[in-house]
Order: C-alpha cells, then structure tokens, then sequence
C-alpha cells in the first residue's frame, strides 16, 4: 500500500470507526475479494459495532491499494459520501489493467453507477468474462449513435447481474456513456405503472434544476420530456430497461437513445426502430461456473469440493439463483452435501411448478431447502414477505412497520436472508431497499396462497396501528404506503377500509401531493369492482373530481384540495366532505369559499360511448355526420352511430395498437394505421379488408384521405421520418415524401387537395405538391419556440389548414402558431395553457372556433378571432387524445385513455348565460341580498339574483356591444355604455329603456350613479368625461385629457378624479365642470388609482412599473414607490390609511407603508415560483374592513394575510385573466367574471 495511502487511512481512522456499520461494508469487500469468508467471520464475533469497524480497518491497512479503493468504493454504495471524502485525496493511481478483480471499476464508475441506480454485485459473484466481452463489444456499437441491445434469456439466468457487471468498466462509461447510466427496474406493469416509472426517472434528471416544476401528467408527455433530458441534459447516456415483459412498453421510452433491454423476450425490440443487438444467455450456468459458486460460499477450492457438489449442479439446472441459494445454506451448515442433494433429488412440488410463471424445476426444491433450515421465527418474517409486489423495492421502515421492531433488529434479520441469497438488497444509498426475485416471490405465493389474505390483513393492521392518527409524512421510505395500500386492503378483502380510505379527502389530499393524480385515478381504475359495491356514484365522483383538478394538483405550492372540493356539484361525495372541513377550520380562521352559483354551469356532454377496453387514441366522423369511427390500444377498430352510440362494426384491425382512422369522401372506406408499421383499408358497411400497405418501417401514426372523391388519395405518415401517398390502386405507394429528419406526427391535405402538410419532432412543418410529392415550403417552428439551445426540443403534435387554404397551423408543447402558407411567415401566436401540452386540436368547419385537448384531461373551445377560450368541455376521466368537430360543427367528439368516445353540443356551450358572460358587470349588495348586472356575448343586459343565480331580467339585443354598466343602490335603476359612444337608461322591473344618451364619439368605458342618482357620470375612449342629468339629457362636458379615460372614482362632495393613459389624473368638480387638480404623475400610462378612505392621499399606479403617493391637501412632493419590474397594474388603500397595496403584471404584490413609502411585504415571496405569481397580471386589490385581509385577482383569485404576507386561500377559476372583483361591505362575498364569460358568487364560510 502506497505511504500516503495508509497515511490517509490512519488519520481518518477515528471518524470512520465512529460511524460504518460493518456488515454491509464487508459484503462488498467480499464480492470484490478483498476480504474472505474467513475475515468476515473474525469481524462479526467483535462485541461492538466500533471494535468490528477498528479490525475491518486493521484488515484493509494489512491488504494493498485495491483493497483500499474497494473501501473507498463500498463507502460511496453504502451512502457514506462525507467518509468516503475523506479519503479521495489519498486513493492509489493504479492501472485497472493489473488486477482483474476490479475490472476497470474506478471511484468514477462507481459513482455513476451509484447514482444511475444500477444495482450491487451480490454477495457471491463468479465472473462470466466471455459473456460479459460479448456484452461490452455490443455497447460499443452505441458509442457513435442510439440503438437497443437485448440480453434475453430465461428468469434467473442472471441477466440482470450480467447487465450492471458489464457497465462495471471504466472504458465503457466513460468512451460510450460519458453522460451517465439509468437503470430502470420495469417489470409487469400496465400504463400507469409504466407512467410512474417514467415520472421517477424525470423527477431523478430534473433534480436541481428548474426546467419542469411539475411532473408530466400521461405517458406521451413523459416520452417527450424524457426526450428532451437524454438528447439536451443527458447527451450520450445509458437508458437500461430491466426485466421487460411487453413490446408496448419499450414505444413509451423510445426517444431515439442507447438503450440495454433485459427480457426474457428475443423479439421485444421488433416494436422499435434502429439499431439492434441481440445477445443470448445461456438458460443455465456451466458446470464449471456452478461449481466455483458453491466454492466461493464454503470457502474451499474447487478441487477440494466433495462429489456431491457435481450432482447438486446438475439438479439445479444450472440456475444462479439456485445454486446460491444452495450454496447459501452450505455455507452454514458444510456437511450437509449429501442432505441437500436428496432433497433436490426427492421433493417434488408439482401444483407450485406448474403454477408458476417460470419453468424452472430445481427452484422449489432449493426454496424449501432453504426456508426449511431457518429458525422458527426467521420462517415466519419470510412468509410475510409472499405478499411484496413484483420489481418493487421494499425500504426497511415498511418491515419496521410490519414487525414492530426498531430498524437494526430489522436489517439484522434481512441481512440473513440476504446471505442466504433468498432476498436481494439495493444499499444505493442510506435507506436500504429490499427485493425478491420474480421467482422467489412466485415460489412464496404459491407455497402461502391460502394465507395471502390473512398477511395482507395483517400488513394493513400493523400500518393503521402505526399511522392512526394520520398519513406517513411525505419522505422516501413512505411511497411505499402511498403507492400499495390501497392494493394490500383489497387483496384482504378489507372493503370497509378501503371505502374509507379511498373514499376520504385526506388520502386524496396525502396522496396526490406526494405523487400526483395519476396513480390515484389509476387505483380508482383498478379497484373499480370493488368500490362499486359501496358505491359507484362515490367513485364516480371522486375519479372525476382528480380527472378535472388534476392539472391544478401538479402545482407548486399545493393547492388546498378542501377548497378545490368546493367547486364540485353540491351531490357529489367530494363537495360534502369538503364543506364538513371547511365549516370546522372556518372556526379557526381559515378561509374557505362556497361558489353558490356553480348549478348554472352545465354539462355538454350529449353522448358517452365506451365500446373498446383499452385506451382510445383517434376517433372520426363520417362525411355525412352520421357514424363515428375510434380505434385505440386494443387493436381495434369500432364503427358506431353518431346519434345513439349503437355499434355498427367491430373489426380486429392490427397486431398492436391502432393509432388513427379516417373515412373515405364517400364513406364507404375507411382506413387505419396501426404501431405494426401497416396501413389498412376496409369496407365501412361489411368491414372486409380491401388493401394492406407494408412499405412504412416503424410505427404509422396518421392517415387521411383526401377532402374529393375525384382523384381519391390517401396520405400517410411514420415514425420511419417518411411521408406517403397512396392512389388506392395498386399495392405501392404512389410517392414518397423525403425530408423530415424525426418521426412525422401528423398529415392532412389541404381543402381542395392540392398539398400536403406534415409536421415533426424535428420542429418542421413541410408543404408538398400532392401529386408530385415534391417539397413546396418548409416552415421552422423552432424559430419561434427555441429561445436558446438549453430549451426544450420542439415536438409538433398536430397541423391543421384554415378552411381558406391560405394559412396553416401548427402546435408545438402548449403554443398553436398559425402561419401564411405563400410567405411562410408566422401570423399568430396563442399560448393555450402554462402547465399543459397540446396532444389534438381541430377547427370548426362553420365558424371560427378552436378544440384543443390538453394534456391534463381537459378539452377547451377557444374563439381564433378574440384569442380567448369561450369554453371548457371537460368530462374525461383521463388523458384526452383526440378531437375533431362534426362535418356542420354542432358537436366535438374526444377520445380518451378513459376509453372512452363523448360527444359534446357546442351549442349547449354558448347557450347557457353562466359561460356566455362578458368581463363587464357591477354588483350591490343590500341587506344580505345581493344583484348582479352583467352583459352578454348576444349584446344582452342581464340582471342575476346573486344568491340563487336565477335570472330576473334580460334585454333586448343592443345595435353595438356593451362596455360597462352600473345599478343604483335601489336596484330600479341601470345605465350601460355602448361600443358606439350610447348611454342607456333602463328602469326595473319593467326593463323599459327611459333615456338614450348620445354626445359620446368612441366607447364608454365607464358609467356610474352619484349618490343622489338623478346625475350619471361616463368617461369614454373619445378622453372625455360627461356629466349627465339623465332625465332632461343634459350634460356637462369634463375636457383636459388628451388619450383615452383609463377610469375615475367619486371623491367627497361634488369631487371625481380620473386618471387617463396620457400620464395624469384629474380631480374635477363635476357641478361646475371645472378642473380643481392636475398631476402630472407618470412617463406611461396610468392604470389605477385609489383614494385613501381620509380623502387626504391618492396612490397611482402606472405601466411605467411604478406608483407614487400623492397629497390631496397640499402640494408635496410624491412618494414614489419603486421595485415593480412589470406594468402595476393595481393600486389600493387598506381602510384604516395605513398600508396600500400594488399590483403588477407579473402576478406581484408588494405592500408598502404609507407613511413613508416603506416596503412591507412581497406576496408570494416564493423565488422558486418561475411563471407568473398570480396565474396573470394582478387587476384588481382590496382589503377587509380590518385592514388584516386582501383579496386579489389575476389568473385566479388569492386571498393573502397583510400582517404576514401569506397566501391564507386561492380560488381557481375555470378561465382566467379576471379583470375586477367585487366585493360586500362585511368582506364575506365575492363577485367576478372570467375570461371564458363563468360568473363567480363566492360566499365566504363561517
């Protein structure tokens, strides 16, 4: 050992004795024969834990410098970083070539390893050295480019082990996978599982960095993230998929990286694209291998092992597994030989053989050897253990839990399972996990099948035991409650318990914010059967509940779910817990609000139609409107009625999923493309399969007809980065389109089929000549998306062609862009959503009208000439995959992974006055009444109860949109303005129009009664404010502001101030006419302004990212208020003068002190918040009557503590940029419109 090698072992001497638990550290030492059996047995009698680190110290100085960097390397895998630190300055510079034993495994690979998650060498390891040069040569193949390599061979054979030891090089990682490895156990799983696997793995790249805040909400989301951190964060790295069992799950980490597959599958790779390897394992070890594993466990030679060890290779089949667990058990008792070879020999367990899921003989026996010759007690714990999940890693808190018994009693048991190779430990890091193999845990469960119940009841007992007064907090060693208690109640029949868990708002809330909706809706799923024997309509509601919050329920900070449960209808389960909670901590000051006019919203849903089993990916409407086609991932193709969802033809269409459907001009065709790489024409009435088309190479993904009968063709479009059309006849395609560089989303024909547009994930989309197939026009999304080479890959979903021909869109994450098709040049960009991606949009065929579905479940309506969404179609109970409008645009068809097809009536959208509202209104409150005027999208005037939300009046249909209104405080009276410059008076009940008030020339923004109400004041876009006696029609005209009246406010007397974008505000006296004030206040615009409740100090807030404190009484100079880095927007006085409060386009909020101008508080002061704060610009501000609470409005609605500066509640809105609220004397409701036209009575709880 090198001087200063041993010199740094010594000095550190005391810290690592102080701190290492032996026993792991010497599993590693021994599987990398440093230490033998023999040094393990001298360290273990030591009495105490500090005595066996000083000896395995004294050992290691006794050894060489491998021996060192050994430790060093077992320090890292244990978890013991601060340790292993301390010696890195004095590790040996040696030459991996010299020792074989080490195999190029340096502190750097160990460290990646470590950190990719690649499991431990087990205790006893024999080296397979051709296999593993076979293995590594293969992995050099993806040193210059991506591909898959598959290590198949039969369970237990040891893929696995065979898989991390050949990363075990140095020249691997570092010359093929300088990035990184990533090992991901996958197993059995179904999507939701597979969807968890991959939120783990993006959760595991995104650490420390802010690129995503939230996790991806489906697995189209996750693949393309995971694109994203494997080619931006990740370049060169290692993607290895462990234990495979389906083609299907390999498409949902198929993002064009290096890839090492473990499956006992040779085809699994046939459902992707590019480079493979195939490597075969021998089904059984040599004899000579298994030999030299029963020597290493016994400590002996080979040539010293008795005859028996020859038969008891034989008997094993050559299996690792097995021959480990033999030898474990020799290892203990060494003059068994003869024993355990009669045994294997003798007991035959037929009913578990043939039960199990593998075909392996020896396995029984040596399972029962091996449990028989344990203690008593030892069996036991091990029988608990028949009801782990498959390629789950159990922490040591969980067997805590189950045992109760402190954690080193714990791995002190474990760890003898483990040396009896009848469990395996991942120790990556300090929180030990524990596993078994697929085929241990089927030899458990079949062995204990008549006792499964009984110790699933008991895993359950001993968590509510432990956790009875609550959940687990929300650590590493908890997901393991979150993720499987619900499975452990129903696997014991324990239905009361599961009703009561899954059916409560705490497990809801415990667990969505530890790891999202997904898995919840998915438990929902999965224990279905079960639940609706409480109570369907429960389940109902709480899968839909997580189905249309979901999208909130991946935000940072969490929302609060009793307030989201608020929204939901008054007889769902949700809602009625949700207010029993919010009624008791009301008591104690939290701040809850009960949305009483939620009933006027409306469900559009016209029709549900469920007639596949799997996941829907495309569905379509016939030419004629009359029938619907959908096909998905169960392989088939559905055709049904539009009207009555009646199934007409059921085809099983392809080999693996089908992607996409279209009808024929006529609808006597119809074709499909499937991820078996064909593209399929049938008969739409008999369902006789006319064509199949082979040329595509990788999965097909889209396929249209042409818009004409005349000339009929039909486009295509692949993974394979090609684009084809078809003339329907011959069996060749007609042309193929070159010039993508990724995988081609989406294909449509223009609207007199002349071109063809594609889109890509090379962030292109391409025009083509439809007959020639020559490329026309090629428009660069990324210009638009990629800001710099950090971002995000750009990855179009879908193109669509405007009805004209002349304009083409095209949609990239959560942006549609709209381009000119002659120019190539970008007309529009539309942001639809901050926390979703676009999966399907479609445009109305009738009216300038947008469907989007996003990827948080939802489908929105959104208006192409306003930029606005108009409404929300929500419904689906999971990820949307599709939509498109019927061929007259009355109805929107969407198509889920909830299996799913709805039918929504646009019209039902439009037609109901709770989403056809526009962001004009003013409200009174009186006496614990209260009335709402509101104008809408028809030019209408409505007047609502505000407590029961019934309409009491609508007018007539006005010559030019309204643009503000007011009532008098008797509620007979109302006023509104007109886009054309008119004021209207109306009288109530009767709603006859009194008085018609012209003089304005542009639009009046603003109309208001003074308080004697015989005068009516209204400023307008003209920058002019009048004064109107509205009996005789009289006015006086208030004349001094050279751009538009942003607003005003009636001061006392006969005073106003008004404030203009010209940079002033005003103060008049509105009976003489006269200007009393002029401030010159700001460079920008003025936004708003508030008055002081002491009439003494106005406060102006400007575009000029500032706003400043002036004096009614005196001349003094401002107090100018800066540190707003956007336009503030908002302005507002607490009402006891002390505080105010501005607002800015941000979404910030800063609460300063009147005084003297002092910055008090910034709400959020949440640095990690990287969108807007408040969802959108802050408009609107007001304080309780205390001065303790303010309330504002942007994105949605925030309610903050002003002592603090706290978030106390958010409410969130349907849509969003709210402009102004309103707000009762008593601070107790609450009156706003969202962008999408939903009225908002918010009545907070007592």
């Amino acid at each position: 050992m090198e001087e200063r090698t041993r010199s740094c072992l010594l000095r550190n001497r005391s810290a690592l004795e102080q701190d290492i638990k032996t026993s792991y550290i010497m599993d590693h030492l021994i599987s990398e024969e440093v230490l033998n059996l023999e040094d393990e047995q001298n360290v273990k009698v030591q009495a105490t834990q500090k005595e066996r680190a000083a000896l395995l110290i004294d050992l290691i100085l006794q050894k060489d410098n491998y021996a060192v960097i050994s430790f060093y390397n077992a320090l890292l895998n244990e978890g013991y970083k601060e340790l292993a630190g301390l010696l890195q300055d004095g590790l040996p510079i040696i030459s991996t070539s010299i020792k074989s034993s080490i195999d190029g495994l340096t502190p750097y690979v160990q460290t990646v390893l470590c950190e990719g998650g690649v499991p431990q060498r087990p205790v006893v390891f024999v080296d397979r050295p051709e296999l593993l040069q076979t293995i590594r040569s293969e992995l050099f193949n993806l040193e210059m480019e991506p591909g898959w390599i598959t290590l198949c061979g039969m369970a237990g054979c040891g893929k696995s082990v065979l898989a991390a030891e050949a990363l075990r090089n140095h020249r691997v990682i570092s010359e093929c996978f300088p990035g990184g490895v990533h090992w991901v156990a996958v197993g059995k799983q179904d999507r939701a599982g597979i969807l968890v696997k991959l939120q783990n793995l993006c959760s595991r790249f995104n650490q420390g960095s802010q690129t995503y805040l939230n996790p991806p909400l489906n697995i189209e989301e996750a693949r393309d993230r995971l694109r994203f951190f494997m080619t931006r964060k990740y370049p060169r790295s290692l993607l290895v998929l462990d234990d495979v069992w389906d083609n299907w799950v390999l498409k949902c980490f198929d993002v064009q990286c290096r890839v090492l597959i473990t499956s006992r599958d040779r085809s699994i790779s046939e459902a992707v694209a590019g480079n493979k390897f195939l490597i075969l394992v021998q089904s059984g070890l040599s004899n000579d291998k298994g030999l030299e594993i029963l020597a290493r466990f016994v400590n002996l030679k080979v040539s010293c092992l008795p005859d028996e060890a020859h038969s008891i290779v034989q008997e094993c089949k050559g299996s690792p597994l097995v021959v480990s667990l033999i030898g474990a058990l020799l290892r203990e008792f060494p003059n068994r030989w003869a024993y355990y070879l009669k045994q294997l020999q003798g007991k035959q367990f037929k009913r578990i053989r043939k039960s199990s899921s593998y075909d392996y003989e020896a396995l029984d026996e040596a399972m029962a050897i091996s449990i028989e010759v344990l203690e008593k007690d030892h069996r036991e714990y091990y029988k608990d253990l028949s009801i782990l999940k498959k390629d789950v890693k159990v922490p040591t808190k969980v067997l805590c839990i189950l045992w109760e018994m402190d954690v080193e009693e714990v791995e002190d048991i474990l760890q003898v399972f483990v040396n009896k190779s009848l469990l395996f430990c991942d120790r990556n890091k300090r929180s030990f996990r524990y596993y078994l193999h697929d085929l241990q845990l089927d030899f458990l469960t079949e062995q204990n099948h008549d006792q499964l119940m009984d110790l699933h009841v008991k895993m359950v007992h001993q968590y509510q035991k432990t956790y009875k007064n609550g959940f687990p907090s929300p650590d590493e060693d908890s997901i393991y409650w979150y993720s499987f208690l619900a499975d452990h109640m129903a696997k014991a029949n324990l239905k009361k318990e599961l009703y009561s868990l899954m059916f409560s708002m705490d497990w809801i809330k415990a667990k969505t914010e530890v790891m999202g909706p997904a898995q919840l809706i998915n438990d929902f799923v999965e224990h279905r059967h079960v639940l609706d024997e409480e109570n369907s309509t429960v389940r109902e509601n709480f899968q839909e509940f997580l189905s249309l919050k979901g999208h909130l329920l991946v935000q940072k900070p969490f929302p609060d779910i009793v307030q989201l449960g608020l929204c939901q209808p008054d007889s769902s389960e949700v809602y009625r817990q949700a207010k029993l909670k919010a009624v008791e901590k009301a008591q104690y000051g939290a701040v809850y609000l009960e949305w009483i006019n939620k009933t006027t919203l409306q469900n559009s849903s016209s029709l549900v139609v469920q007639l596949h089993c799997d996941a829907v990916f495309h569905a379509c409407f016939s030419h004629d409107g009359l029938k619907i086609a959908s096909c998905g991932a169960d392989k088939t193709l559905q055709i049904f009625k539009s009207e009555t969802g009646e199934k007409l033809l059921e085809i099983n269409a392809h080999d693996d999923e089908v992607l996409c459907c279209a009808f024929s001009p006529d609808d006597k065709l119809v074709v499909t493309c499937s991820s078996d790489t064909k593209v399929k024409i049938w008969n739409s009435i008999t369902g006789r399969l006319i064509h199949t088309y082979r040329e595509h190479e990788e999965q097909v993904n889209c396929c249209q007809f042409t818009h004409s009968q005349h000339n009929l063709m039909l486009v295509t479009c692949s993974n394979d980065t090609l684009v084809k059309t078809w003339d329907l006849k011959g069996s060749n395609c007609k042309n193929t389109l070159f010039g993508h560089m990724e995988p081609v989303n989406h294909c449509t024909f223009s609207p007199d089929d002349q071109y063809v547009a594609s889109c890509s994930n090379d962030g292109t989309v391409k025009l083509w000549d439809a007959r020639s197939g020559n490329e026309w026009k090629s428009i660069d999304v990324n210009e638009q998306c990629r800001v710099s080479d950090d971002d995000e890959e750009v990855l179009l979903k879908c193109c669509l062609w405007l009805s004209d021909g002349t304009q083409i869109l095209a949609a990239a994450k959560s942006t549609l862009f709209i381009y000119d098709v002659s120019t190539g040049d970008m007309i529009t960009e539309l942001a639809i959503s901050r926390y979703s991606n676009i999966q399907s949009c479609d445009i109305s065929p009738t009216r300038p009208l947008l469907a989007v579905a996003l990827s948080h479940n939802s489908v929105e309506l959104w208006d192409m000439e306003s930029q606005k969404r108009v409404a929300d179609c929500s419904g689906h109970l999971s990820w949307v995959h599709c939509v498109q409008f019927s061929p007259e645009g009355s109805k929107l068809l969407s198509s889920s992974d909830d299996q799913t097809v709805r039918l929504c009536e646009i019209n039902k959208v439009h037609s109901s006055s709770a989403v056809s509202l526009v962001q004009c209104m003013d409200a009174i409150f009186q006496q614990g009444d209260m009335f709402v005027l509101v104008s809408d999208n028809r030019k209408c005037l409505q007047l609502i109860n505000g407590n029961t939300g019934n309409v009491m009046y609508q007018s007539n249909v006005q010559d030019s949109h309204i643009c503000c209104c007011c009532l008098n405080q008797h509620i007979n009276l109302a006023a509104f303005g007109c886009g054309d410059g008119i004021l209207k008076v109306l009288e109530f009940p009767s709603g006859k129009t009194i008085k018609t008030l012209t003089g304005h020339t542009n639009s009046v923004q603003r109309c208001q009664f003074t308080h004697h109400e015989q005068t009516l004041i209204s400023s307008s876009d003209d920058a002019t404010i009048r004064v109107w006696n509205w009996h005789t029609g009289a006015c006086k005209v208030l004349e001094g502001h050279t751009e538009r009246v942003k607003n005003f406010k009636l001061l006392r007397g006969s005073q106003l101030l008004s404030w203009s974008f010209d940079g002033t505000m005003k103060v008049w006296n509105f009976a003489t006419g006269e200007m009393v004030k002029n401030f010159d206040c700001h460079d920008g615009a003025v936004l708003s302004c508030d008055v002081s409740p002491d009439g003494s100090k106005v406060v102006s807030a400007s575009a000029d990212k500032s706003a400043k404190i002036w004096s009614l009484r005196d001349s003094m100079p401002p107090i100018v208020l800066a540190g707003h880095n956007a336009c503030v927007r908002s302005c507002r006085f607490t009402w006891d003068n002390e505080y105010l409060a501005t607002g800015d386009d941000n979404g910030e909020i800063r609460i300063w002190r009147v005084k003297d101008g002092s910055l008090i508080h910034i709400c959020p002061n949440d640095v990690e918040i990287k969108d807007s704060k408040h969802g959108g610009w802050v408009t609107d501000l007001r304080f309780s009557p205390n001065s303790k609470i303010l309330v504002s409005i942007g994105g949605y609605i925030k309610w903050w503590d002003v002592n603090t500066g706290e978030s106390l509640q958010t409410f969130y809105t349907n849509g969003t940029n709210l402009k102004s609220i309103h707000v009762s004397s008593d601070f107790k409701t609450f009156v706003t419109i969202d962008n999408i036209g939903i009225l908002y009575i918010l009545k907070m709880i007592n």
